[in-house]
């Protein structure tokens, strides 16, 4: 392997107490029911396809796309609020010290994320020197488990798709670095899926693959 592609929340941040909130004001503002176990539905897919998932429950009149539109932009104006309280407290040394230690072991390092908000998150962390690339929602048209934000990952490293190993935590995620002909790191809940080629307890532990 020359090149780690890692997703962004549950792996390096996590940010989902705020997904759950945003998307919880906005089912409420729906009149929808919402809770945790339909918010982990919505990890790793993109805005439109989580508010199809939280419409499965609606049964007022029929929106139109233009409202449905207004509704995730409404949603995501809410996450990024929440996201403004974010420090680089909220990523731990471990990360940290991971990150820098596959960089000076030679590999490529990038970012393989849906979110529109990759960018911002990096920065209010202040972790966007830590990758040599970023791939994030507003480059791609399809979410995971399409494979299209993790092969823009490594053409963007210059490195063939079979040579990049992608670090999820969420079993489409998962499936998505497979469908890309990538090797695959499993933390988190996609340990679960059983599909990974590595399962990980912490993110340190990739050291031990990355010799």
């Amino acid at each position: 392997m020359k090149a780690v592609i890692f997703d962004l929340d549950g792996v390096i941040v996590f940010t989902d107490k705020f997904h759950y909130q945003a998307w919880k004001k906005a089912a409420d503002d729906l009149g929808v029911y919402f809770d945790e176990e339909i918010n982990n539905r919505l990890r790793g897919v993109s805005r439109m396809a989580s508010l199809e998932i939280i419409l499965e429950r609606y049964e007022g009149e029929p929106l139109t796309e233009r409202q449905k539109v207004e509704i995730t932009e409404k949603k995501n104006e809410t996450y990024r609020s929440l996201l403004s309280t974010m420090t680089p407290a909220d990523v731990t040394g471990e990360t940290r010290e991971t990150l820098a230690e596959i960089r000076r072991r030679g590999y490529g390092i990038a970012l393989g994320s849906s979110s529109k908000n990759a960018r911002y998150i990096l920065e209010q962390v202040g972790l966007t020197d830590a990758f040599d690339e970023i791939s994030d929602g507003t480059m791609i048209t399809h979410s995971k488990p399409d494979p299209e934000v993790f092969l823009t990952a490594a053409g963007l490293l210059g490195q063939d798709p079979a040579d990049c190993l992608v670090v999820e935590d969420a079993e489409a995620g998962i499936d998505a670095g497979i469908a890309g002909g990538m090797k695959t790191a499993a933390i988190g809940d996609a340990v679960r899926c059983g599909k990974a080629d590595y399962e990980l307890t912490a993110l340190s532990d990739l050291l031990g693959i990355l010799v």
